[in-house]
């Protein structure tokens, strides 16, 4: 009888930050191989390495998210050495920094074709490698709640159950459309490029779970989280959180047991949270 495919496991953006201790944990309490991903391949291999210390065993492969020939490769190392995937957390995500010069039209679109776009095309391209039981963990932040967006009807589209992938996409195409002409405000959008982004990260996770709701393979949930306010890069070392307190609520999500009947959810500290 052939032996069964070893399960594997997939964190974006993962040689720093909370992605790196997520991938610590996993390598602690999931039963597979775990493989971090960077762009940098250096940085990557010298994360991998550290949990080595550790005497952790992380599998490192390169992975920008921006870039769909990375994806592509990322997807047929996958189905060759694997055969498939049993957990996938979109952890990788950018923010500039409150003091940035950048134009607001260029963080905005830089913001959200890294933070959605880039999420949103791995999961395109990943998602048929997922066997029955699979979780997907998308990371997002309490900065994405809907409150952050004055209009009531743009909430709304956000919000609507027949919304599909492609009207999302539309969504923040127009967004950033409307932030390039100097007329996103008057429309009602948030002034937030992060937020936005992370607004639609989570419009993307419901929009999946109703997806994997009519897919034939059994029980693959899709949830995402708030990692709590993280001592990182991204944060400007301002929180309060260590990396490994943040990575615990994407491994809760990562590690929900069958029948749990979470998906399409938010959660924050381990509970599910209102949008």
């Amino acid at each position: 009888m052939a032996a069964s495919p070893s399960r594997v496991a997939v964190v974006t953006g993962s040689n720093k930050g909370i992605g790196f201790a997520i991938v610590r944990g996993l390598c602690k309490q999931f039963s597979g191989t775990v493989i971090l991903t960077a762009r940098n391949e250096n940085l990557g291999k010298e994360a991998v390495d550290k949990l080595k210390e550790e005497g952790l065993n992380p599998v490192f492969h390169q992975l920008d998210i921006t870039s769909q020939e990375s994806i592509n490769k990322l997807r047929d190392y996958l189905s060759s050495t694997y055969k498939g995937l049993d957990l996938l957390i979109n952890n990788a995500g950018i923010a500039y920094k409150g003091a940035s010069i950048a134009p607001f039209s260029e963080q905005a679109e830089v913001t959200a074709r890294t933070n959605f776009t880039g999420t949103l095309n791995i999961c395109d391209t990943l998602f048929p490698l997922l066997r029955p039981h699979a979780r997907v963990v998308n990371v997002a932040s309490l900065a994405g709640l809907l409150k952050i967006i004055p209009s009531e009807a743009i909430k709304a589209k956000f919000t609507s159950p027949s919304l599909t992938q492609s009207g999302l996409v539309g969504l923040v195409e127009e967004f950033i459309s409307d932030v390039k002409a100097g007329v996103h405000k008057e429309k009602g959008w948030s002034n937030s490029a992060y937020g936005m982004s992370k607004v639609a990260v989570i419009a993307l996770t419901k929009v999946q779970a109703r997806q994997m709701e009519k897919d034939p393979r059994q029980d693959i949930l899709v949830n995402c989280c708030c990692p709590g306010y993280v001592d990182t890069d991204m944060s400007s070392h301002k929180g309060h959180l260590t990396i490994d307190q943040g990575a615990e609520t994407p491994i809760y999500c990562a590690l929900l047991p069958e029948g749990c009947g979470h998906s399409g959810e938010f959660f924050s500290q381990k509970k599910v949270v209102g949008w």
